[in-house]
């Protein structure tokens, strides 16, 4: 089976390029830069390129192609002509998969996504889950919560940094999940077929309170966290001046997520029934705890060398000076 993985050079897409490729996939990747997807090459994936914004390139991409796998995440703004271009580059790409004949397409959305239909990210995911609902092609949509990976730079980094850490006066618990196990089922799903034209909600075993988070880094860092709480309406009001700006679009993403967590965001769905047909146990899927432990655990070390070979290096100068 050959697989074109969209949104391959992602902190999700780069996860499953790797366990495909582990598992004896023919992997294709649909790449804008060929000089930036670089490794993926490396890891021995094949190189296509390709450009949703461009949808004649989309068509010739899927030649020879078993399954799709989209992991290019929309950006969350609400400038209706960006949102119309996203919105037809997915329908090009769907309907190319129709006329392709490709066996499974998947796709990636937010868990109880419904109950967010006015956040721009979440209606524009909700649209291509209808349209390939209704394609007649064989789909699993997975529902995704937060990732481990986007807790380093919402909280590890800045608490390191002694930067302030900010937050809402939310209440809710997201149960993240690592990348690493998201890629794992996903690519045992292609085998199984319960998972065809099904939505299964991936969770970790855990919910986190996002104080709850900034208390282990503390403890795990050895450091304090500067933490500055934010209303909903000045989160608002931030998320729609700096959406303004491309640079700043991969922090107004992190603000949407925020924003929903700040409504009482739920993730809080049984993994029972899934872990069953993947004959899995919770044992695994990875803790957060232990996640961001070997992390700092590497931070700590790192900075260690670093400032050892500084203190090697200052004494050398003092040697030649005197």
């Amino acid at each position: 089976m050959t697989l074109l993985v969209i949104g391959s050079t992602g902190t999700l897409g780069r996860q499953i390029v790797r366990k495909a490729l582990n598992e004896g996939f023919q992997v294709k990747c649909l790449v804008r830069s060929f000089r930036k997807s670089a490794f993926l090459k490396e890891w021995g994936a094949e190189l296509v390129y390709g450009d949703l914004s461009l949808v004649e390139t989309i068509p010739l991409s899927l030649y020879g192609i078993s399954a799709v796998i989209d992991c290019s995440t929309s950006r969350p703004n609400d400038l209706s002509e960006i949102n119309l271009v996203e919105l037809k580059s997915k329908y090009v790409l769907i309907e190319s998969a129709i006329k392709s004949n490709i066996k499974r397409y998947i796709f990636f959305s937010i868990i109880n996504s419904f109950n967010y239909q006015e956040i721009p990210l979440v209606a524009l995911k909700l649209m291509i889950e209808y349209r390939l609902k209704a394609s007649g092609l064989s789909y699993t949509i997975f529902y995704l919560p937060g990732f481990f990976q986007g807790l380093i730079p919402q909280y590890a980094l800045p608490i390191l940094d002694k930067q302030f850490v900010w937050i809402t006066s939310e209440s809710s618990s997201t149960f993240y999940i690592n990348t690493q196990d998201i890629a794992k089922i996903v690519i045992h799903s292609l085998s199984i077929k319960q998972f065809s034209d099904n939505v299964i909600p991936l969770v970790g075993n855990n919910s986190w309170k996002s104080l709850d988070i900034i208390k282990l880094c503390e403890q795990l860092s050895g450091r304090r966290a500067k933490i500055n709480k934010i209303s909903v309406y000045w989160l608002n009001f931030i998320k729609n001046f700096i959406k303004l700006f491309q640079w700043a679009w991969s922090i107004s993403d992190r603000l949407a997520f925020i924003e929903m967590l700040a409504y009482g965001y739920n993730t809080n769905i049984p993994m029972k029934e899934v872990l069953y047909i993947l004959k899995m146990s919770t044992k695994e899927i990875e803790q957060l705890d232990i996640y961001l432990q070997e992390y700092f655990e590497r931070i700590m070390k790192k900075l260690k060398e670093l400032n050892y070979q500084a203190l090697n290096t200052d004494n050398e100068i003092n040697q030649i000076e005197f």
